[in-house]
């Protein structure tokens, strides 16, 4: 019986050199490729459009752009693929990650999905005319709502107005470019859509400053990144290059003032721009990785800001996308030992 906890020993030792190597080969074949192959779904201006030219921007886009950054050192090295459906992903190994408006659930995540952190706290709302001067989704019991049917968002507007024995009447839409229409034309009085798509929506209408976004929402809706299950060392990379991005705006680190920031007296910047080494060979990559990622896109901050913020045609609030300092739910655990 002496031979039988070594060889239990070899066998775990086995398993933990093939699972480890398992780990790591998403990674690795990234590096071997020169790219991140990035799964999108353009559409949703502020999140990920293309234009004539053939070049992608968005806040979807910035977090992959993000992510060759913290792999490579620059944002460039990254190819991006249309993303289908959750079961095409999982099949095909072609895209590296998906980052493209995805619900965290658990499940999606039980079909071999990993979710990275929460990129976006999205939620259905409504989008109605200042001149209707409503101020919560109640008010607008009794009113004609413009609705795409047959989605979630269907079923979330009948639960919220059944619960509350309110009634409301439906105008059924064939997708949402028909809103400015219905809108303008006074056939509905709200829409209803998530609170990303109605910042789209309101951003291509002629007099988009004539509506508003009611600032009450009747669901959840982290959208967070995805990889496949397995790729653990690859997944630890997405995770921390999210937590990096909010990490900064806290921190003060900005894509202008990166540089200069690295003399800084504040140990954490310091560590975090890898002047202070350890982070970088935490994750396997070069110790200025998180300062790459900031010098490439920015800090949370500035990436809300230039695709759906007040600097953007989408003009949304910060709001649960603000940092946890001033109320919102942008938190990231610490980039130390």
């Amino acid at each position: 019986m002496t031979g039988a906890p070594k060889r239990v020993a070899v066998v775990l030792c086995i398993v933990f050199f093939v699972s480890t190597a398992e780990a790591q080969s998403r990674l690795e074949s990234i590096r071997k490729r020169g790219a991140v192959v990035c799964g999108i779904q353009p559409g949703v201006r502020g999140f990920a459009e293309v234009d004539a030219r053939g070049q992608y921007s968005g806040l979807d886009v910035d977090i992959c752009r993000a992510l060759a950054a913290a792999i490579f050192g620059t944002a460039d090295k990254v190819r991006f693929v249309p993303a289908g459906t959750v079961d095409a992903f999982l099949k095909s190994s072609e895209a590296d990650l998906v980052s493209r408006r995805l619900t965290w659930s658990l499940q999606r995540e039980s079909l071999g999905l990993l979710f990275g952190p929460v990129t976006f706290y999205d939620g259905q709302g409504f989008l109605v005319p200042r001149t209707l001067k409503v101020k919560a989704p109640a008010d607008l019991a009794n009113t004609r709502i413009c609705i795409v049917p047959g989605t979630v968002t269907e079923y979330n507007l009948n639960t919220y107005y059944q619960s509350r024995k309110l009634a409301i009447q439906k105008v059924l839409l064939k997708s949402l470019e028909q809103a400015e229409g219905e809108l303008t034309a006074g056939r509905c009085d709200a829409l209803t859509a998530d609170l990303s798509e109605l910042g789209s929506a309101r951003s291509r209408m002629t007099k988009r400053d004539a509506f508003e976004i009611l600032p009450e929402l009747i669901s959840k809706e982290p959208l967070a990144p995805i990889v496949r299950q397995g790729d653990d060392r690859f997944f630890d990379v997405v995770r921390w290059t999210v937590f990096a991005l909010i990490a900064a705006e806290e921190l003060g680190i900005t894509s202008a003032n990166v540089s200069e920031k690295k003399a800084s007296d504040d140990l954490d910047v310091r560590r975090f721009l890898g002047v202070v080494p350890g982070n970088g060979r935490a994750l396997g990559l070069d110790e200025a990785w998180a300062s790459n990622v900031i010098r490439a896109v920015g800090n949370y901050g500035e990436i809300f800001e230039r695709n759906v913020g007040a600097k953007s045609p989408i003009q949304l609030e910060r709001r649960l996308n603000g940092l946890w300092t001033g109320g919102g739910l942008m938190y990231a655990p610490l980039l130390r030992q």
